[in-house]
């Protein structure tokens, strides 16, 4: 190629805005250098001529041998295949071969290295932005390639304003193109740009092309461009051009002809259609050697995304798998907690008072002196000696009848005999006066007393049944006391285990242990609901010292009386204790009577006569405010305390013993630590015996 090679398009047209030294019908000759490595814009409105004057200049550009890419928006580029073998890259099943993004680098080799005409037609793209992304990516390459190569190359884009539009912002695809107007001559890649709205155009773009061509054009804003560009005179001549005439502008010949171009010589696939039948020409086929190399591109894509939808395939399988091993495991757990849930219900079924059990918590740890069930064995004859012993005081003459039971045992023989001191008893059946276990029990002074039931017949007459409401009982069994008889009973030291008498004394006991100021403190929680413990010191009579309030405190919350419900707040909770040791069998009525009778250990009888009886204890009674207690004498940590100040003999027992009383010491008891205990054990530093409020309990909960 030489750099006067040229080649004609077009005539000369006579009418305004042409150039008056040239004759009409004088060829118009262009130079392909300038085509091939130049800036050139065609523009004109919707069937003026402007993607003829294309398909000339292309059709003259391959007839010489110059290879070009064509950009086809619309598929109307596929007729050059009649007499040009080009190759024909999209996404329809026409193509020559459906290309992506991956072929991008084969495709502007082929173009550059192999001097391959192509038709990239992304027409048949459904997405474009997947259009774009195919022609940014042949830009790309085209634009690397011709930096090393600097080979003439033509790029023609159809609808160049999709791409580089005046009013948006510029896209990737938009930036490379602009970059290829503004750079790629002086690699040798030239492009030109086809737009029936030059109004829409980014004016950088057409400002900086080296040749222009202008159709007919009748829009304002279209006209107002051409006046821009050229002048007035051409731009009211540019509305009356005729179908294929134009204005031709030129850097190298820097003047404006009114030309008209020739007509196509192939198959114009972007005519509009008529009412003739359309007949599509027999077009010619690219060589498969040529894109062997990209269906070699095509197989692989293929291929990875198969093993990208396997992949995907066997990550869902195995998600799925992962849901449902995930709620299989959660179910089990359901099952497991369940079980463990049902589990801890029948133990303290088992375990409960009145089943003669001597209930359970299942919150604290076992008492070192509570056996183990594995360890009760069948009652020896010792055992049914004391057993007989102790129901000599019963209304029923226990004696005789156990001598007589015990010399029916002897003629049956040991194993009846085991048999006889141990009642089968179903585990669904409702417990009865005569089928009731009783349980050892453990007395203040740490024995062990360990009664059992020698026969069912034997204790029904003995005992009453817990299980029925207060006046009622069973058949065969003597009608329950009424309140005031079970209180006076509940102090009777031999009351029958597992009876409501004997919860009753065993409670009672246990209070009436504690020191006088104690005692009187729990009266107050229960007069008050909850309260402070200094303010419950205060009203028993004692002084507002924090350490001795506490120290007091101390027994009645391990025995669970109250409860720490707030910051240096408890609340009275004997009637929970009760309900705990009859397993929540009793109803509220039978409830509030034993808690009644246990209260008369610490209340006295004409506060608790002018009191009605209702399950949870009384209410009333209010804690002291901090600005009251203010007005209380506080009684200074020396000889000079009188009695009357509330200071007893005891108070210097708990004063020593809290400070001698360690962090560690508390966790070995078992006790719970919180704010309140942390302030008492971090009193003084002198040494001390343990207080009575510590022996009474051993560090314990007794409930």
């Amino acid at each position: 190629m030489t750099e006067t090679e040229t080649i004609t398009v077009a005539d000369v047209s006579e009418g305004p805005g042409g150039d008056a030294d040239a004759e009409p019908g004088a060829p118009v000759s262009l130079p392909v250098v300038e085509l091939l490595t130049g800036r050139g814009f065609v523009t004109g409105k919707s069937g003026s001529g402007k993607s003829n004057t294309a398909s000339v200049l292309v059709e003259n550009l391959l007839s010489n041998n110059f290879p070009v890419l064509v950009v086809d928006t619309d598929g109307e580029y596929y007729g050059l295949k009649e007499e040009f073998e080009l190759l024909h890259a999209g996404a329809d099943d026409e193509c020559d071969i459906q290309v992506s993004p991956e072929h991008a680098e084969k495709i502007a080799s082929l173009a550059l290295e192999g001097n391959v005409p192509i038709i990239l037609d992304v027409s048949g793209y459904l997405d474009d932005d997947e259009a774009k992304e195919l022609l940014l990516s042949v830009a790309r390459h085209l634009f690397a390639k011709e930096k090393k190569l600097k080979k003439p190359f033509l790029m023609l884009v159809e609808e160049v304003h999709e791409y580089i539009p005046e009013g948006g912002g510029l896209d990737e695809t938009g930036k490379m193109l602009i970059k290829i107007g503004k750079r790629g001559r002086k690699h040798g890649l030239g492009i030109v740009g086809i737009s029936q709205r030059p109004a829409d155009v980014k004016k950088d773009f057409i400002t900086q092309c080296d040749w222009l061509v202008w159709h007919r054009l009748t829009w304002n804003n279209d006209t107002n461009v051409v006046s821009r560009i050229i002048d007035a005179e051409h731009a009211s001549a540019v509305e009356d051009l005729g179908d294929g005439e134009a204005f031709l502008m030129t850097d190298w010949s820097e003047s404006v002809r009114r030309v008209q171009f020739h007509r196509k010589r192939t198959f114009d696939a972007g005519a509009t259609p008529g009412l003739d039948d359309f007949e599509r020409p027999e077009l010619k086929s690219i060589s498969d050697d040529l894109v062997s190399d990209l269906r070699e591109i095509s197989d692989e894509q293929e291929r990875r995304e198969s093993e990208l939808a396997d992949l995907r395939q066997e990550l869902d399988e195995k998600e799925r798998r992962i849901r449902e091993l995930e709620s299989e495991l959660e179910d089990a757990r359901d099952l497991s907690r369940m079980a463990d849930k049902f589990a801890q219900a029948m133990l303290q079924k088992a375990e409960a008072p009145y089943r003669g059990g001597e209930g359970r918590n299942l919150a604290r740890p076992v008492p070192s002196d509570q056996a183990e069930l594995r360890e009760y064995e069948p009652n020896t004859e010792d055992e049914t000696a004391d057993e007989v012993g102790s129901d000599a005081g019963s209304d029923t003459p226990a004696s005789a009848e156990a001598t007589d039971a015990k010399g029916e045992d002897d003629a049956k023989g040991e194993d009846d005999t085991k048999g006889d001191d141990f009642p089968e008893i179903e585990p669904n059946d409702w417990p009865t006066p005569g089928t009731m276990a009783v349980g050892g029990d453990t007395a203040d002074d740490g024995t062990e007393a360990d009664e059992t039931q020698s026969a069912a017949d034997d204790s029904a007459d003995g005992q009453a049944d817990v299980t029925f409401g207060a006046g009622e009982a069973p058949p065969g069994a003597e009608p329950n006391r009424n309140d005031a008889t079970a209180t006076d009973a509940a102090g009777e030291s031999d009351a029958e285990p597992g009876t409501r008498e004997a919860v009753v004394a065993r409670l009672r006991g246990r209070i009436e242990d504690f020191p006088d100021l104690s005692q009187e403190m729990l009266a107050h929680y229960r007069e008050a609901g909850t309260a402070d413990p200094v303010d419950a010191h205060v009203a028993a009579g004692g002084t507002p010292k924090q350490t001795l309030a506490y120290g007091r405190n101390r027994p009645l919350r391990r025995a669970g009386l109250i409860e720490h419900v707030g910051r240096d707040t408890y609340r009275y909770s004997l009637p929970d204790r009760v309900a705990e040791r009859f397993d929540d069998h009793l109803d509220d009525a039978d409830l509030a009577a034993v808690t009644r009778a246990v209260e008369r250990s610490f209340v006295d009888e004409a506060t608790l006569a002018g009191e009605t009886v209702h399950d949870g204890g009384t209410d009333g009674g209010r804690s002291i405010p901090v600005e009251e207690r203010t007005d209380v004498e506080v009684v200074p940590d020396d000889d000079s305390v009188k009695p009357d100040d509330g200071f007893v003999a005891e108070d210097a027992a708990i004063i020593d013993d809290e400070s001698e009383e360690s962090p560690s010491t508390a966790a070995d008891s078992g006790e719970r630590t919180d704010r309140d205990d942390e302030r008492v054990t971090t009193a003084d530093d002198d040494d001390g015996e343990t207080t009575p409020a510590e022996s009474d309990t051993g560090g314990v909960e007794i409930l």
